[in-house]
């Protein structure tokens, strides 16, 4: 059945010569897998003033009618369509050449990332071999293509391809991150349920608290992800209830809260209970930030769906790629997954320049991204008073007068400390920390960055590094000797406890009677943002001190519950 041309009120952003041409032809179809003719001819009629008409209204009834799932994705493709045309006419114009332009871009998209198939740049998400497309387009096929990037990169390869304001740097850009939200802007006209993904590991970074502006009144679902990393012992009672109550400061209302794990499903049902009762007949969009784990829960959440659902089952074998590069997906995929009709929408990752990620090289992003249970790494002066390289260093005043850094990507240094402080490092294994005296930090960074500070790895990784440009001065008082003092968590890296521990050594009277007041100064590369939180209680010391909050019966009815 044909789709009927949009609303002009709904898309007005696009460009109005196009829209006689693209969006009222009957012929133009949601399902059709044919691929799109433009020409240099066509793009000339535009500027003939159109026919007045009436304004045309959707066709279809009842179960017949698109759904605003099918006009949001035929919206993406039409527009990638334009886009393609106009850059290849402006690359011919500087060539001058005459000759018409005839593209071959396939309304269909490859069903790992979301790129429209195309059988011209070799290099460009979406490529297909002519061969290929001819034969799959030939048997009606076309939906069940995978391009050649998502081929590489379920080889192991890391291709970025995304650009601009919050994109990375290394490798061609076919797409920036400002084009890829403005694919999102459409969600918040949408009649869907959102599901939104936040990293547990890097809960603030990738928590996206300007969300309703993407996804407007529509409501929520919070999914934490990959809460199988947090160290061993940790009670996800108290984790759950942390994150309730970290997303109510935010004053973001949400209808729940699911602590999951992709690898081994922990959680996932719950989330598809959940989806089915809120669902009432919307399509569904999974919603996060760039490299959140989007593709992954959907693999998983078919995989729980397929149980007891045959059309879950089937969407399995299509299923979106998954890779440690953030801006695996380029555009929306849609994925048939219920029994009773409606869709799941894999949306493009919302790329933040606040991250690490879109600071190191595109090689060394696996190293940012934790592939097993975090196990903190504690530093207090005991440590230092064995460590050889410290023995001339005067220990009396405990861990003041030292710098540690992270890897090559953070450096805290301690001005004023108390003797008891320990700082627990939760992050990358991969990440090795050094500590060196303060005096001789930048020596030691200039010496050792690309050899044992590292990320950034290789000698041009370390040529093109700009260094740790910013400074944030933070002082820390502790309220509670049975609790740590806060959390400094750094975006897309991980977090640092602060904390008390009993000192072996027996000479620091002179300062533990002085002001609970600690100093710490963080280093980090620009634009990279640094948050601090209340302590997140893991492990299982964190469920000894972890305490909940009394709550008002007003609290017991709008907080949102939490399940795992």
């Amino acid at each position: 059945m044909a789709v009927a041309p949009f609303s002009s009120s709904l898309f007005s952003p696009f460009p109005s010569i196009f829209k006689t041409s693209l969006f009222t032809s009957t012929s133009f179809k949601t399902q059709s897998t044919s691929p799109l003719i433009l020409s240099q001819f066509s793009l000339e009629t535009h500027h003939k003033k159109p026919p007045t008409a009436d304004p045309p209204e959707f066709d279809g009834t009842g179960a017949a009618a698109p759904t605003r799932g099918d006009r949001f994705l035929e919206h993406h493709h039409s527009v990638e369509a334009v886009n393609f045309v106009l850059k290849e006419n402006k690359k011919n114009q500087k060539k001058k050449k005459d000759k018409a332009l005839k593209v071959s871009l396939a309304v269909a998209s490859c069903y790992g990332c979301g790129a429209p198939l195309q059988t011209l740049e070799s290099d460009a998400p979406g490529y297909v071999e002519p061969e290929t497309y001819e034969l799959k387009k030939k048997h009606h096929q076309l939906r069940r293509v995978i391009c050649g990037r998502c081929r590489l990169l379920s080889h192991g390869h890391m291709i970025t391809a995304v650009g601009g304001n919050g994109g990375y740097s290394g490798g061609k850009q076919f797409i920036t991150a400002e084009e890829l939200r403005v694919k999102l802007s459409h969600l918040r006209y949408e009649k869907a349920l959102i599901v939104k993904l936040v990293d547990i590991v890097d809960f603030n970074g990738s928590f996206l608290a300007r969300v309703r502006d993407l996804a407007g009144a529509n409501p929520i679902i919070l999914v934490v992800t990959k809460v199988d990393l947090l160290p061993k012992g940790t009670d996800l009672n108290c984790i759950g209830d942390w994150v309730v109550e970290a997303t109510v400061k935010k004053k973001l209302s949400v209808l729940s809260v699911h602590l999951t794990s992709s690898k081994s499903l922990v959680g996932v049902a719950g989330v598809v209970a959940d989806i089915q009762k809120e669902k009432k007949g919307r399509d569904v969009y999974i919603l996060g930030s760039a490299n959140v784990g989007k593709s992954a829960f959907i693999n998983a959440l078919l995989k729980k769906m397929a149980e007891r659902d045959p059309v879950a089952a089937a969407a399995q074998k299509y299923r979106p790629i998954q890779s440690a590069v953030p801006g695996t997906t380029l555009g929306p995929i849609q994925i048939d997954a219920f029994l009773g009709g409606g869709k799941i929408f894999d949306t493009p990752g919302v790329h933040l320049h606040h991250r690490l990620a879109a600071v190191v090289q595109s090689e060394d992003l696996p190293a940012l991204a934790p592939q097993s249970r975090l196990r903190g790494q504690n530093f207090q002066v005991d440590q230092l008073a064995t460590d050889n390289e410290m023995g001339s260093k005067d220990l009396s005043s405990g861990l003041n007068g030292f710098s540690i850094f992270w890897g090559g990507l953070a450096r805290v240094d301690l001005p004023k400390v108390q003797p008891e402080t320990c700082l627990t490092f939760y992050g990358p294994k991969g990440l090795q920390i050094h500590v060196v005296p303060t005096e001789k930090a930048d020596e030691f960074y200039e010496k050792e960055l690309g050899i044992s500070l590292t990320p950034p790895s290789g000698k041009q990784a370390r040529d093109d590094w700009r260094g740790l440009e910013v400074m944030r001065q933070l002082k820390i008082n502790f309220e509670d000797e049975q609790r740590p003092a806060c959390d400094v968590a750094i975006s897309g890296l991980g977090w640092i406890t602060v904390e008390r521990k009993k000192s072996l050594h027996n000479n620091h009277s002179d300062l533990e009677s002085s002001v609970d007041e600690l100093e710490l100064a963080v280093h980090v590369p620009k634009p990279v943002e640094i948050f601090v939180r209340p302590p997140m209680p893991v492990g299982k010391a964190g469920s000894e001190w972890y305490q909940y909050r009394d709550l008002t019966e007003e609290e017991e009815e709008t907080r949102p519950r939490w399940f795992f």
